[in-house]
C-alpha cells in the first residue's frame, strides 16, 4: 500500500507580518513545530514499512518513507528487479532511524527476508508469478533469489526445450512460479517452464487442429537422440525417427542433421490425444530404387560398401538407399558354413555379382564367390583318382574325417581308410581338427561335390606280409592292451593287433590273463580281407598236453604186442643165467606140467 505525505497549511498564519520580517510569538513557533511533527510518519526501528523511490543512480536508490529524512539503499538489493524506476513502491526494513551522521538507515533485502516465507507460501497458494534473480549454477540446476530467499531452479524447469548452456542464464532476472516448499528444511523449488507450458498447450492444440497428413512444414532441429530427431514446428514438437531420416542406412542422426538446423519435413502421422507428431525427411526425396540404372541386370558386377553385418550375411549399399544381401553361402565356394564376419566387416568396400534383382519388391541378392572360378568345374583334371594331396581336417564324425583340400573342395576319409593296422574307434584318436593330413583320391562324386579319400592307401598293405608271418598255428609274444566284454585286444609285433576270447585267456595254472600282461599267443585264425587275427594263449599248453597224451597213447599201443609175445615165449626170451637150486625146482615144476598136459 502506498502512503502519500500530506502537509496541511496553517489557516491563521500572518503572511503580512512574515513579509515585514516580524516574527511570531512563542505560541506560534510551538504550533508550527507541532504541525510539522504531526505531518511525519511515526516509525520504529526494526519495522517493515513501504517507501517510494524518489531517486536512482547506478549504485544507490533514495527512498522516501514520509520521515524527516530519506533513506539510501544499495542498488544491488534490487537486482532481482531490473525494471525498478522512480515512483515505485518498495518494502524497507528500518535498521536505524538516525546514525551518527543523522542518516536514516534502510534495507530492502532484510524487508524481503522478513516477509519472505509468508509471501512464498502465499505465492504457492495463489499460483502467483514472482520475479527472481539467477545467482549461480549448482548441481542439476540454478540458485535463484526470490523474495530474499535462495530457491532451487531445476535444469528441466528452465525452459520447455533442453538447455545446452546453463551459464547464459546466470545474472538474469526472470519470472517464476513456486512449485514446491519444504518448510522443515526451508527449501523452495521454482519453475520458469510452468509459466509457458499453459500457453504452449494452447498453441499445440491450435497447431495440431490444422495439421494434415502429407503436409510439408518448416521446422528447427531441437534435440538429437540415438533413435531420432525432435523438430520444433513453432510451438509444437514432432519426431523424425532415425529410419525416416534417409533412404540409406543411418548409424546416428548426427550424420544427417545438426542442432538448430532449419529444414522441411513432411507429416506422416499425428495423434490428437497424445499430441504426438511423426515426421519424415526422406519422404521429400525420390526413392533411390526408382532412379536405379535400368540397364542393370543379373550377372553384372557392382561395387558397394558394407553397411550391416549379420551371421547369415552382409548388406551392401551399392547406391544411397539401394542395398543387396550377400548371403554367407555366396561368400565362398567352401561347403563349411561360417559366420559372415569371417569374410568382411562394416565399412569394407567390396565388388560383387548380381544374383537376383527384383525392382518391384526392391530386393537384390549378391555374391562374391562368383568372381572366382568354381573349383569343381575341372575337378577330374586337378584331382584325378589316385592322386595324392595334403588336406586340412575340418570336422569329425563317428564314421570318418571331413577334410578340405582347397577352398570349396571337400572330401571324406572313412574311418576304415585311416590305418591298415590300428583299430580306430573314433577319428579323434588318429588326428585333430585343423591338422594337415596326407590323402589319396579314391573316388570323385562331382554331383554332390564330394571326394572319397584315403590315408592308409599312401602305404603298402602290410597284411600281405602279415599273411606270411602270422600263419595259423604260429606262436608270437603279445601284450594285452585292452580288456573288453567279449575278450581282450593283444598288441603283436609290427604294430598289428589281435583278439582273444575269455576262454583263450586262461593260463595253465587256471588263472585268467590280465591287462598289460605279456604272454605267448598262438594264431588260431587269420583273415586278410577283414584284417582279423584271432589268438589264444590257452591253446599253447592245451596243444602240448594233447600231444603228450597222444604220445603216451602211441607208446602204449606200441608196447602192447611185445608184452604178449614175451608172455607166450618167456624161456626163449630169458637171458642165459647160471642155474641155481631155485631154477631147478622151477624147471621140474614146468616139466611136470607139460607131462600132465
Amino acid at each position: 500500500m502506498t502512503e502519500e505525505v500530506k502537509n496541511s497549511p496553517i489557516e491563521d498564519f500572518d503572511w503580512d507580518a512574515y513579509e515585514k520580517g516580524e516574527t511570531q510569538g512563542e505560541k506560534s513557533r510551538e504550533e508550527l513545530t507541532r504541525t510539522y511533527d504531526e505531518s511525519l510518519n511515526t516509525v520504529k526501528d526494526k519495522d517493515v514499512i513501504e517507501g517510494t523511490i524518489i531517486a536512482l543512480n547506478k549504485r544507490e536508490a533514495v527512498v522516501n518513507i514520509g520521515y524527516k529524512s530519506d533513506g539510501i539503499i544499495p542498488i544491488s538489493e534490487f537486482r532481482y528487479n531490473p525494471d525498478l524506476k522512480v515512483g515505485d513502491t518498495v518494502e524497507v526494513f528500518i535498521e536505524n532511524q538516525e546514525d551518527k551522521k543523522g542518516q536514516l538507515i534502510l534495507s530492502h533485502r532484510k524487508a524481503r527476508a522478513a516477509r519472505a516465507w509468508e509471501r512464498i507460501n502465499e505465492a504457492l497458494e495463489k499460483d502467483e508469478i514472482i520475479k527472481g534473480f539467477i545467482k549461480c549454477r549448482t548441481k542439476g540446476g540454478m540458485i535463484v533469489d526470490v523474495l530474499g530467499i535462495e530457491a532451487f531452479l531445476p535444469g528441466s524447469q528452465i525452459d520447455v526445450k533442453p538447455i545446452r548452456d546453463y551459464d547464459m542464464f546466470v545474472g538474469k532476472t526472470m519470472e517464476f512460479k513456486v512449485v514446491k516448499i519444504n518448510s522443515e528444511f526451508r527449501n523452495v523449488v521454482v519453475s520458469h517452464k510452468a509459466l509457458i507450458e499453459a500457453e504452449l498447450e494452447q498453441q499445440k492444440r491450435e497447431i495440431i487442429s490444422k495439421l494434415e497428413k502429407g503436409q510439408v512444414l518448416e521446422g528447427t532441429v531441437k534435440n538429437i537422440t540415438t533413435y531420432g530427431v525432435f523438430i520444433d514446428l513453432g510451438g509444437v514438437d514432432g519426431l523424425i525417427h532415425i529410419t525416416d531420416l534417409s533412404w540409406g542406412r543411418v548409424s546416428h542422426p548426427e550424420e544427417v542433421v545438426q542442432l538448430d538446423q532449419k529444414l522441411n519435413v513432411v507429416i506422416l502421422d499425428f495423434d490428437d490425444e497424445k499430441k504426438r507428431i511423426a515426421l519424415g525427411l526422406k519422404q521429400l526425396q525420390p526413392h533411390p530404387w526408382n532412379a536405379l540404372d535400368e540397364n542393370l541386370k543379373v550377372g553384372d558386377k557392382v561395387k558397394g560398401r558394407v553397411v550391416v553385418m549379420a551371421d547369415y550375411g552382409a548388406f551392401v549399399e551399392i547406391a544411397p538407399g539401394v542395398e543387396g544381401l550377400i548371403h554367407v553361402s555366396e561368400m565362398s565356394w567352401s561347403q563349411h558354413l561360417r559366420s559372415a564376419n569371417d569374410f568382411m566387416k562394416v565399412g569394407d568396400e567390396v565388388e560383387a555379382v548380381i544374383l537376383t534383382l527384383d525392382r518391384e519388391d526392391r530386393k537384390m541378392s549378391l555374391g562374391i564367390k562368383q568372381l572366382k572360378k568354381d573349383p569343381w568345374e575341372d575337378i577330374e583334371v586337378r584331382y584325378p583318382v589316385g592322386s595324392k594331396h595334403t588336406a586340412r581336417v575340418r570336422n569329425f564324425t563317428n564314421f570318418g574325417v571331413f577334410v578340405e583340400i582347397e577352398e570349396g573342395v571337400d572330401g571324406l576319409i572313412h574311418i576304415s581308410d585311416l590305418s591298415w593296422t590300428k583299430k580306430i574307434k573314433h577319428p579323434s584318436e588318429f588326428t585333430q581338427i585343423g591338422a594337415d593330413i596326407d590323402v589319396q583320391v579314391l573316388e570323385i562324386d562331382k554331383e554332390n561335390r564330394r571326394l572319397s579319400l584315403g590315408h592308409k592307401q599312401l602305404e603298402e598293405n602290410p597284411w600281405d606280409v602279415f599273411e606270411t608271418i602270422f600263419t595259423v598255428g604260429s606262436i608270437h609274444e603279445g601284450t594285452i592292451v585292452e580288456m573288453v566284454e567279449k575278450g581282450a585286444v593283444i598288441a603283436l609285433p609290427y604294430g598289428v593287433e589281435g583278439f582273444a576270447t575269455p576262454k583263450h585267456l586262461q593260463k595253465e595254472d587256471g588263472s585268467q590273463a590280465k591287462l598289460d600282461e605279456k604272454l605267448n599267443f598262438k594264431v588260431i585264425e587269420f583273415n586278410k580281407d577283414s584284417k582279423r587275427i584271432i589268438l589264444s594263449h590257452s591253446r599253447i599248453f592245451e596243444d602240448e598236453q594233447r600231444a603228450e597224451r597222444g604220445e603216451q597213447r602211441r607208446q602204449k599201443r606200441a608196447a602192447a604186442p611185445r608184452a604178449k609175445r614175451e608172455e607166450e615165449a618167456p624161456v626163449l626170451n630169458a637171458p642165459l643165467e647160471k642155474t641155481t637150486l631155485g631154477d631147478l625146482e622151477a624147471l621140474a615144476a614146468l616139466k611136470e606140467k607139460l607131462e600132465n598136459k
